[in-house]
Order: structure tokens, then C-alpha cells, then sequence
């Protein structure tokens, strides 16, 4: 926090993100909060002891890599992106902690198709992979129109250019592995195995990611890696898959499907996650005897020190001195 360290947060959509980045410029109990004012966006996080950001993310910083720029995007933008806004800060090298959440697929993937059925296309988004966006061939639109509003789920899934489908690894993963959007590049087996392999890589480099299924677990891991303390606790929403969207065994079969890299890589995601988490509980518990130790030694120690009022009781008057007291009375 005082030093030159950046947090960047990759917010992958329907991930919980928007809840959880409200959380870092809001709930962190800092030495100098994050001014958030009334009626915008954008909060200003600065450093305790200059005017400088800590933090990378849609509420500090805003879209500045792109509308939910990706692994891709966020590590060949962000150092520049920094540069000119803390041009002093081009003294020291910086180092950036990259911290996401994943989220189960299905559920994932049915809050996205609701949220594009309402009106949602993200559009915007640039997609810049080896210095260009993608052409409309490499990724033509799922839709006509402006939108994609009131799509069942059916067509949802029919579309095979649909970014839904195992966004999670594709936002994690370096694209230019790839060729980026551009398909014909290698055979589409080895790219799928490229991608999650590359996804799995760059989830391990990461100084943290949560899940949002384990919102306690993701908000102890979070305070344990970065030594920072939330104000409130976070909220377990239990629900059902994706706000009670009821669907068939055979439908959730194709999300499954359609999101295969996704299942594959939330499966190694929460063993990871796991594996983190009570690491970190192993640290705390053995802090904990450590100091409770300490304490008894402390403890022991006084109680063996020599009491100096046994040793030289208070000078009791004779009884002369009483008797000449008493007299004059």
C-alpha cells in the first residue's frame, strides 16, 4: 500500500465482480479510504502517503484496458495505462498483483443468458489481442440489430460464436497462444487444450481469485494474502442455479458441453482454491499457538520474578512512637 504494488482486478462477467469490486473501494478498512462519491462511478484509491492509485478495477479506475478487458488485454495495457496517469511512479518498477473470481459454469452461464435477454451485449468490448481487435469474421455477431434482448435459451446456445461459452478460460488464458480470435490458426482440439492449459498457468500466477460460491472462504483469503481487513463481512446468496431459472437435466448436459474448457478448469479452481485457503488456516492456527506461547512464557516468567514486598515488609511503628501518638491526641 505504500510502496509502488498495484492490485489488478479481472472482472470476468456474471462472476459476482461487480459485488466484489464494490467491496475493494467501499469495505477495506485503509489507512486513507477510497473517496466514493454520491452520483459517480469511479472512486479515487490513493496511496497513504501520495497521489497515487493501489488499485486497477471498473470502480477506481474505470474501463481504461476496455469494457471487462481479459488476461490478454489487462497485461499489455495496464503498465501504460499506469504510466501516464502516475508519470512519478516511472521511477521505481511496479509489480502487479492480478486477482479475479470464478464462478460454477452453469450457473455462470444461465445468469449471462438472462442478462443479454434483457438487453445486455458488452459490445463495447475490445478484444485487443497482438495489437488488433478481431475482424468480424473471426467473431461475428450472435444477433441482428442493436441487441439480443428476449433470446431463449435455445438460441442462445445454437449460436457457436457465442462468447459465453467458456468465457472464463478465454478471459484467463494468453490468447496470442492462439492466434487470438482467429480459428484456422491451429486445429481446434489443440487450441481448446492450449487455452486451459494457459488458463490454469495464469490462475496459479495469481496473487489471489475467490469463488463465489465460498464468499467467507474468498473473503478470508483475501485479507490473509493482502494483510487487509473488510469492514462488513460478505453475503452467501445460496440460490439456485443462476436466480431459480428452472431447466432440464438434458439442457444443463449441453451447458455443460458448451462450457467443457470452463468445467474443467472450475474443477482445478476450487482444489487450488481449497489447497490456498487452508494453507493459510495451517499459518493463522500455528501464529496462534506461537502467541499463546509466548503469552505463557511471559506469564511464567513474572510469577518467577522475586516479590520485593515479601522480602522488605513496610516499617511497623514501636510501640513507644504509638504511646506518644496517643498522648498527644
Amino acid at each position: 500500500m505504500k510502496g509502488d504494488d498495484v492490485i489488478v482486478f479481472l472482472h470476468i462477467q456474471k462472476t459476482g465482480g461487480t459485488t466484489f469490486g464494490r467491496h475493494l473501494v467501499q469495505n477495506v478498512r485503509l489507512e486513507v479510504p477510497c473517496d466514493c462519491r454520491p452520483g459517480q462511478k469511479k472512486c479515487t484509491c490513493y496511496r497513504p502517503n501520495r497521489r497515487e492509485t493501489w488499485l486497477f478495477s471498473r470502480f477506481s479506475t474505470g474501463w481504461s484496458c476496455g469494457l471487462h478487458a481479459d488476461w490478454t488485454e489487462l497485461t499489455n495495457c495496464v503498465p501504460g495505462v499506469l504510466d501516464r496517469r502516475d508519470p512519478a511512479a516511472l521511477r521505481t518498477p511496479r509489480k502487479f498483483y492480478y486477482i479475479t473470481l470464478l464462478r460454477d459454469p452453469v450457473s455462470r452461464y444461465l445468469s449471462e443468458w438472462r442478462h443479454v435477454q434483457r438487453g445486455a451485449t458488452w459490445k463495447t468490448s475490445l478484444h485487443m489481442c497482438d495489437g488488433r481487435t478481431p475482424t468480424p469474421e473471426e467473431l461475428p455477431p450472435c444477433y441482428e440489430g442493436t441487441d439480443w434482448s428476449g433470446c431463449t435459451l435455445q438460441e442462445f446456445m445454437d449460436c457457436p460464436y457465442n462468447l459465453a461459452n467458456n468465457r472464463q478460460v478465454r478471459m484467463l488464458a494468453d490468447l496470442s497462444l492462439v492466434g487470438c480470435y482467429n480459428l484456422s490458426f491451429i486445429p481446434e482440439g489443440k487450441r481448446a487444450q492450449l487455452l486451459l492449459e494457459s488458463a490454469k498457468k495464469n490462475l496459479r500466477g495469481m496473487a489471489f481469485f475467490g469463488l463465489t460460491e465460498f464468499q467467507r472462504k474468498t473473503q478470508y483469503l483475501f485479507e490473509r494474502t493482502f494483510n487487509l481487513k473488510f469492514i462488513r463481512p460478505f453475503m452467501q446468496y445460496n440460490s439456485t442455479r443462476a436466480g431459480g431459472v428452472e431447466v432440464d437435466e438434458d439442457t444443463i448436459r449441453r451447458i455443460e458441453e458448451l462450457n467443457d474448457l470452463d468445467m474443467q478448469l472450475y474443477d482445478y479452481a476450487k482444489d487450488l482454491f481449497q489447497q490456498r485457503y487452508q494453507y493459510k488456516r495451517q499459518l493463522e492456527r500455528r501464529e496462534q499457538r506461537l502467541k499463546s506461547r509466548e503469552e505463557r512464557l511471559l506469564h511464567r516468567a513474572k510469577e518467577a520474578l522475586p516479590r520485593e514486598d515479601a522480602e522488605e515488609p513496610g516499617r511497623v511503628p514501636t510501640e513507644d512512637y504509638m504511646s506518644h501518638i496517643i498522648e498527644k491526641w
